[in-house]
């Protein structure tokens, strides 16, 4: 099952909540375009300084192979990882750009597709915010540390305990 990092646009002018149209999910994994055509893949997704230091890193390559008289096939396989490179790192690109850019990583979801994992994301998003209207991303002021952590509900899955837990 697909996994997807949550993206939170900036907001706009007098926006008080964000508009769910433009949260961005940006799914884990292998990006078949980006491996098989990644200058343009980046341009569809307006990554111009991740764009810029593809193109700087793939010409000082070739210069740099064609001048020490690497061989063709060397030349070949070079390319060919760096675009293996950008097919599984495509994601982390994106991610790094909407960051860039002032988006907040709200959330991680999971589904069987992006409609799916958008079900699921705002349907919880929609749950937790509070009665008085602020965004439900918004973060709460950190208790002070003689206040008693309050009961979560057991999201972990797995060995590891939650923070702070007593063991």
């Amino acid at each position: 099952m697909p996994v997807y990092t949550v993206h939170q646009p900036p907001l706009r002018g007098a926006e008080a909540l964000p508009d769910p149209e433009r949260f961005v999910f940006v799914r884990d994994g292998f990006y078949f375009w980006a491996f098989l055509l990644a200058a343009l893949w980046m341009l569809w997704h307006r990554m111009w300084l991740a764009l810029l230091i593809y193109v700087a890193v793939a010409v000082g390559l070739d210069l740099a192979m064609y001048y020490t008289g690497v061989a063709t096939v060397g030349v070949a396989l070079v390319e060919l990882a760096i675009a293996v490179l950008v097919g599984i790192e495509a994601g982390t690109l994106r991610r790094f750009t909407l960051a860039r850019r002032g988006w907040k990583n709200v959330g991680v979801v999971s589904g069987d597709d992006i409609e799916d994992a958008e079900r699921r994301f705002f349907d919880a998003w929609v749950r937790r915010a509070p009665a008085r209207g602020a965004p439900p991303s918004a973060p709460s002021p950190a208790p002070p540390p003689s206040w008693p952590r309050a009961p979560r509900s057991p999201d972990v899955i797995g060995l590891f305990p939650e923070p702070g837990a007593n063991r």
